[in-house]
């Protein structure tokens, strides 16, 4: 049955019934039995076109429709349907210029923001994604900077650090050990000093000799001017970590350009990269949805073949970590969009322009992250592969992350 999601269908090109039509059809028979699932998507892609046409009316019963054929608790395809016509309906609501009232679900409460650290921790541990981009990343490091010894990271959005220790633990196994500065980044001063104190007491346990440095980035100061201000000492040997982050400055081309010519600049013997596989970032909103439609099915299908159905982190994951970014690239439009995301080749075309050239990850990299998919997440679906020597992790055939590293 989740098969039948996919992108091209062919009973889809038989039949591409009008949504007024599908309509007109359901409204008389409310007693029939739910579309299948092939259905459920032409009809998500249908009230997107009614809401990009400004036909509110119809939109609004398509959502009704939506609503009535999918669930949180469901299978993979009604869970997914059912995020999908939330954001939908969020986006509907401030066409129609409710936006006061209906905003406060994507607002960010203190309570939100628990909500929604608590489950960035449950994605991290019931889906590879992250731990799968942040060992290859280490690895990658750990290569570059074999013989080096001293080592300042520069780690753009360090969150809770959770990347570092096991690169802590590896580079303390060297003899000599290097010393180790790392550059935290973030909007959160109290959240950056908490990450510091828990990486400077790890150091300690490992007796290795530690400083951590933490540096405001936000909206007011751009990352390139955060990158400017890190000072580098003689002899050190700068790595610059850019896991999940790149995409964030999207918004602003320029900007962009602007940062990854001056971190070319600080001469890093190594830049590590991770991004999603998907272009969430295209002008036109339909084929935006459609794209955004496809990458979140194959998630939906990964977490359904990997975590029973009750499962409190999988709904947590799916509806609020996962939630939030539909709900970001579906009902948000201009400088609000925060969920921009582009395809390997576009990342590629641009790190080549700010005179970047690929690295190669190397087999051991390949065969550790081998390892932690068959022993962390031992299913099938989940795949790897290997284009212009970079790293994409997929669910079936389809990518979903890329990992490279670039000097």
């Amino acid at each position: 049955m989740l098969g039948s999601f996919g992108s091209s269908s062919h009973d889809e090109e038989e039949e591409p019934s009008p949504p007024n039509a599908y309509l007109h059809h359901h409204h008389h028979h409310r007693q029939n039995l739910a579309p299948p699932p092939l259905h459920m998507r032409q009809v998500l892609i249908s009230c997107a076109e009614l809401i990009s046409r400004s036909d509110l009316t119809a939109a609004h019963r398509l959502i009704g429709i939506l609503l009535s054929n999918s669930s949180p608790y469901g299978d993979s395809t009604e869970r997914l349907v059912h995020q999908f016509t939330k954001a939908l309906s969020l986006r509907l609501n401030r066409c129609a210029a409710a936006a006061a009232a209906s905003s406060s679900s994507i607002g960010s409460s203190t309570d939100d923001d628990a909500l929604i650290q608590s489950s960035y921790l449950s994605l991290n541990q019931v889906t590879p994604f992250i731990r799968f981009s942040q060992l290859t990343a280490n690895q990658a490091i750990l290569e570059a900077i074999d013989g080096q010894q001293a080592i300042h990271i520069l780690d753009f959005d360090i969150m809770h650090g959770v990347q570092w220790p096991p690169l802590m633990q590896a580079v303390a196994e060297r003899f000599p050990p290097p010393t180790l500065r790392i550059t935290g980044t973030g909007t959160d001063l109290e959240i950056l000093r908490r990450t510091g104190d828990r990486l400077a007491k790890f150091a300690h346990s490992l007796g290795l000799r530690f400083q951590f440095h933490p540096l405001i980035s936000d909206e007011s100061t751009s990352a390139a001017a955060a990158a400017s201000s890190v000072l580098l000492l003689p002899h050190e040997t700068l790595v610059v970590n850019c896991v999940h982050y790149l995409h964030r400055l999207l918004k602003d081309r320029d900007r962009l350009r602007l940062f990854l010519h001056r971190i070319k600049a600080m001469s890093p013997r190594v830049l590590t990269v991770a991004e999603r596989e998907a272009n969430h970032n295209h002008p036109v909103f339909q084929q935006r949805f459609v794209e955004a439609l496809d990458h979140y099915a194959a998630v939906f299908e990964s977490l359904e073949a990997t975590l029973p159905p009750a499962s409190r982190e999988r709904l947590a994951v799916e509806q609020i970590w996962f939630g939030k970014e539909i709900g970001d690239i579906v009902a948000a439009e201009g400088e609000n969009r925060r969920e921009r995301h582009e395809r390997f080749r576009s990342w590629e075309m641009m790190l080549r322009n700010a005179g970047f050239s690929n690295v190669a990850l190397s087999p051991f990299a390949l065969s550790q992250a081998k390892l932690l998919l068959r022993l962390h997440y031992p299913s099938e679906g989940y795949q790897l592969h290997i284009l212009n020597d970079s790293f994409f992790l997929g669910w079936q055939n389809q990518p979903l992350f890329s990992v490279s590293s670039w000097r």
